[in-house]
């Protein structure tokens, strides 16, 4: 078996250009150009995330390889700048502030159809589902969820019920808790 040579690792920023959880991998392109970085999937769930948004920011610190650029850490992900997608009517309607000031709470995914563009999750001891829309998702920086996967919600009462307004990874919102 070959020998990967691996070389001193640096830190940089830049956007995903795409990931797809299914195939376990995407690529980064870094703000200062260059080739596309690969992003395994398992560097990702190291950082506490299963999934990334495309057009995300993310710092991430890269190791050269005889098979090109790899992450090896994610050190933050940003949601993707807001794009052409419509605004969610009852989200739009809140005040911005109201929206930061809710709790973040825990939360375990029932399920998520991407193609369908929503799914559902469950805050622990509440027996009503949560609608979470994708792009309330997009906006979070995750681009998927899977059944069962631990996060924490911000939640409002929307027309229709219960609606999840931001997502974290469990361990995104423990580190944000902290600090």
């Amino acid at each position: 078996m070959e020998e990967e040579e691996h070389t001193a690792e640096k830190r940089i920023r830049g956007r995903v250009k795409w990931f797809d959880p299914a195939k376990g991998f995407g690529f980064v392109i870094a703000d200062e150009g260059g080739p596309d970085i690969l992003l395994h999937a398992n560097v990702l769930r190291n950082f506490g995330q299963s999934s990334v948004a495309d057009g995300a920011g993310i710092e991430i610190s890269v190791q050269d390889t005889n098979r090109g650029e790899q992450a090896v850490e994610v050190f933050t992900i940003d949601p993707p700048e807001p794009g052409d997608a419509p605004p969610l009517d009852d989200v739009a309607a809140l005040d911005p502030d109201e929206l930061a000031a809710l709790p973040m709470e825990p939360a375990r995914v029932k399920w998520f159809d991407k193609g369908k563009g929503f799914g559902f999750a469950n805050v622990f001891r509440h027996p009503e589902d949560i609608f979470v829309h994708i792009e309330v998702l997009r906006r979070s920086g995750l681009a998927d969820l899977q059944p069962g996967e631990a996060i924490c919600l911000k939640v409002v009462e929307g027309r229709r019920g219960r609606m999840a307004t931001q997502v974290l990874s469990w361990e995104s919102a423990l580190k944000e808790k902290k600090d």
